[in-house]
């Protein structure tokens, strides 16, 4: 039985009058190519290139092929075509909403293999500091889709994501640092023992602002502030800077990052799922379906720093209360659906 992918080899080889470079251009191994190419002149009966010193041609054999083999993969783009644009893949745009640091740390590398394999979809983003900011805009109709943590009571679907990590950032100076830094770099601060720092806060209207909160309230203190921020991605900077420890979500640490970076105890963790308000369509249905396979959660932000991980992060507790969670929003579990989404 021949196959398109056997005709696309064929007329690829053809096309660079080489397996070296047509094997290079499909990203496959040279023996894949040639074994693939045999199979097809099996089933057809007969050799189909000429395998010269310096290039390769078609036989007489080929030449009759080639364009049957052509026209068969012009009608499955055409198909393909068609299904996209009736499913509305072909085109138009994608509002998506989230909070900052979910721009930040899981989005780029989800918006990249988006773009690859759909670039006639425009992406309008759209973000927000707090969670409560996220669910307003949604259920006032601003995007099609929200990523972010679970929001109190939605009715609409929910597609689960995972769960994410936060980790400590500590100044580097050994020395200068707070109680526990000094320990084996895979052990876990306890946040206790950062009761008597001033911490790099988040600005009020930042969610992680709550995050913070809550974590050290149920270590039992109240943060002290060397410098609050409004932006997500100053806090781990300011931290390795030396004004103080700061809590950040583990995927926002950059690669290479000059700063202490180490688990905190009890852990401070968060689910992170998508929604929308009714059942969504094909576009976004889309979008949530690569998302979920996607998203990284859980990276290796530094050796020793936590456990790498995909998407689904680390279960059990979280140190953030649930009247507060992440962003502004719930730790708790709630009723997740993935009807619309499948």
């Amino acid at each position: 039985m021949t196959t398109l992918r056997q005709f696309e080899y064929l007329v690829t080889v053809v096309d660079t009058g080489s397996f070296t470079r047509a094997a290079e251009l499909l990203h496959v191994t040279q023996p894949a190519l040639s074994h693939q190419v045999r199979a097809l002149e099996k089933a057809v009966g007969g050799r189909l290139l000429e395998r010269l010193p310096r290039a390769v041609r078609p036989t007489p054999m080929g030449r009759a092929v080639l364009p049957h083999a052509r026209a068969a993969l012009a009608d499955a783009e055409r198909l393909r075509a068609a299904a996209l644009s009736a499913a509305g893949l072909a085109g138009g745009e994608l509002e998506l909403a989230t909070v900052y640091s979910v721009s930040l740390g899981l989005l780029p590398p989800v918006l990249r293999a988006w773009r690859a394999a759909h670039p006639e979809v425009r992406i309008r983003l759209r973000e927000f500091a707090h969670t409560e900011d996220l669910r307003a805009a949604m259920t006032a109709g601003q995007a099609d889709v929200a990523v972010g943590p679970l929001p109190t009571g939605w009715e609409g679907p929910i597609r689960e994501l995972g769960t994410e990590e936060f980790v400590l950032v500590l100044p580097s100076g050994g020395a200068d640092g707070p109680e526990g830094a000094e320990e084996p770099e895979d052990a876990p601060v306890p946040l206790a023992a950062l009761a008597g720092c001033d911490w790099v806060h988040y600005a009020p209207g930042n969610g992680l602002a709550d995050v913070l909160d809550a974590a050290c309230a149920e270590a039992g203190f109240r943060p002290g502030v060397a410098v609050r921020t409004e932006q997500t991605a100053a806090a781990p900077l300011l931290a390795a800077a030396g004004l103080g420890p700061a809590l950040v979500p583990a995927n926002i640490v950059p690669p290479g990052f000059d700063g202490v970076v180490r688990r905190p105890e009890p852990p401070v963790r968060r689910p992170l799922v998508a929604y929308t308000r009714t059942r969504p369509d094909a576009l976004t249905a889309a979008f949530v379906e690569l998302l979920s396979r996607r998203v990284r959660l859980l990276p290796d932000v530094a050796a020793g720093g936590t456990a790498g991980g995909t998407a689904g992060g680390t279960a059990g507790g979280a140190a953030v209360g649930p009247e507060s969670g992440p962003e502004g929003g719930p730790t708790g579990s709630a009723d997740v659906s993935a009807d619309g989404f499948s």
